[in-house]
């Protein structure tokens, strides 16, 4: 038997209608391609940015002897959620639309131990010279009503690549440990299916959440006090600050 190499023949039908069909399949891979690229090119805007964070915190270790970050965590939009995104908004489903309309592909969540180092680290991200600003929302001073409380940053990032720059748009949300302690069980609870009584459910969050407010304020408030209360250096004491750089890891 004659084996059949043609893989338009897989199809069945006649030529006009096999050529249709790989067209449309053609057509289809080469979106879903440009799509598996932007998507990279968002995986790429986490890691400079991540990389950018990382090195201040670094920075703020060797100059005070303290870390203002907690933790960095970060997250590509699923598929699913970019689609439904664009159709809960009646826009076009294209990698186009995506760029131009969506800023939270790319997502970096920082943890930080009080609220004065959240001001300090988004005011020396955005300080530099390759990041652009493009919206600022302070859910710390304005919090929402259900009682979150976040700094949200909407920048737009420099990716180098082989032989082009692209600047690729990310959202960055920097908030205290108990401000993230909160919005993680309230994400939770609100996606409860079930739930009796809701409007005592959110009054008992909103509570929580303030308490969480007046808990970030103390805190910050008694390390200030402690670090006011500190006597003036001896020259010893100077010389022992400068060896604790040495134990700084600066690299792996």
């Amino acid at each position: 038997m004659e084996e059949n190499n043609n893989a338009l023949d897989i199809f069945g039908g006649n030529d006009a209608m096999k050529e249709t069909i790989m067209a449309h399949a053609n057509e289809l891979l080469d979106t879903m391609l440009d799509f598996k690229e932007l998507m990279f090119y968002y995986t790429s805007a986490i890691r400079e940015i991540r990389t950018k964070l990382e090195i201040l915190d670094t920075e703020f270790e060797l100059k005070y002897q303290r870390n203002p970050i907690s933790s960095i965590q970060t997250r590509l939009k699923s598929k699913l959620s970019i689609l439904e995104k664009l159709q809960r908004k009646g826009l076009e489903i294209s990698t186009e639309s995506v760029e131009k309309n969506l800023n939270d592909i790319a997502g970096v969540r920082v943890i930080c131990s009080y609220v004065d180092d959240i001001y300090s680290i988004a005011e020396a991200l955005i300080r530099q010279s390759d990041i652009e600003l493009i919206e600022k929302k302070d859910y710390i001073s304005n919090p929402k009503p259900n009682g979150y409380r976040s700094l949200h940053l909407i920048v737009s990032v420099p990716v180098y690549f082989a032989e082009s720059t692209r600047r690729v748009k990310a959202e960055i949300q920097i908030r205290t440990i108990a401000m993230d302690f909160w919005a993680s069980l309230e994400h939770q609870i609100k996606y409860k299916k079930q739930i009796n009584d809701p409007q005592n459910i959110a009054d008992q969050l909103k509570k929580c959440a303030d308490i969480i407010t007046y808990t970030d304020i103390l805190m910050q408030n008694i390390r200030q006090q402690i670090d006011d209360q500190q006597p003036e250096k001896t020259e010893l004491d100077k010389i022992y600050d400068k060896l604790k750089k040495f134990d700084v890891t600066i690299g792996e």
